[in-house]
């Protein structure tokens, strides 16, 4: 079984875990947004340097690979494809949206009665990346970018509970009214929650292609103009 890096940059906290057999050693994070560029980097290095390890010792890297913030994706597969070139080690690339699930299940009590699991990353205005888990986390919808109106999930919230939670669950909040709609604000993604599902990649070799692997951003990017730029000037 694997000794495994775990880097988690989708969203605002950015995280590291080591893991041996899909069990956390030892995990650090910065719960400070737009930081992933200086602080990745770092927070590798201590971890490594806190167990006494090299890349060198490591049997795989595995990286959350979205959906999520385009920059935030770029930085932590960026970082994940270098330390595999440099060390010689695999890459396993997550499903953001899936380790969340898999986190809920691990933190969160849901009871004996059907339900859905609901992660929600933060997009654009009313728009959230999302898909709806079952409770043995087989992915029951597709991933897409949803624009919350009080009709969304329906099909999913008249069957069971929905479990909707992670940094895009506020929009959900007043305009989802349905009774089977549970809104869980005191979840938090971490690199932590990867650590069972790139265990599994790692036992059954699902590895990527370090050289062509790309993040699953969904949408592409759109970059915002500062005000003071006049479009078509000098």
């Amino acid at each position: 079984m694997g000794l495994i890096l775990n880097i988690e940059t989708s969203a605002s906290v950015c995280s590291v875990a080591l893991a041996k057999d899909g069990k956390e050693l030892l995990s650090k994070e910065v719960a400070e947004d737009r930081r992933h560029a200086a602080s990745l980097a770092v927070l590798i290095q201590d971890l490594l340097a806190e167990k006494h390890l090299d890349v060198q010792d490591l049997d795989a890297v595995a990286v959350s690979k979205g959906p999520g913030s385009y920059t935030g994706l770029r930085i932590g597969v960026s970082t994940a494809k270098g330390l595999c070139f440099g060390g010689n080690v695999p890459l396993i690339g997550v499903s953001t949206l899936e380790a969340m699930a898999s986190g809920f299940l691990h933190s969160f009590s849901t009871g004996p009665e059907p339900f859905f699991l609901c992660p929600m990353i933060d997009a654009r205005r009313m728009e959230v990346y999302t898909a709806v888990f079952d409770a043995k986390l087989n992915g029951i919808s597709e991933v897409s970018a949803e624009i919350i109106t009080g009709e969304s999930f329906y099909s999913f919230l008249e069957k069971g509970k929905v479990y909707f939670f992670g940094e895009g669950m506020p929009k959900c909040m007043g305009v989802l009214t349905h009774p089977n709609a549970c809104f869980v604000p005191d979840f938090f993604h971490s690199a932590r929650f990867l650590c069972s599902l790139s265990e599994m990649a790692y036992a059954e070799g699902r590895f990527e292609d370090v050289a062509y692997f790309e993040p699953f951003y969904l949408k592409d990017f759109m970059a915002t103009v500062p005000k003071n730029k006049v479009l078509g000037g000098i």
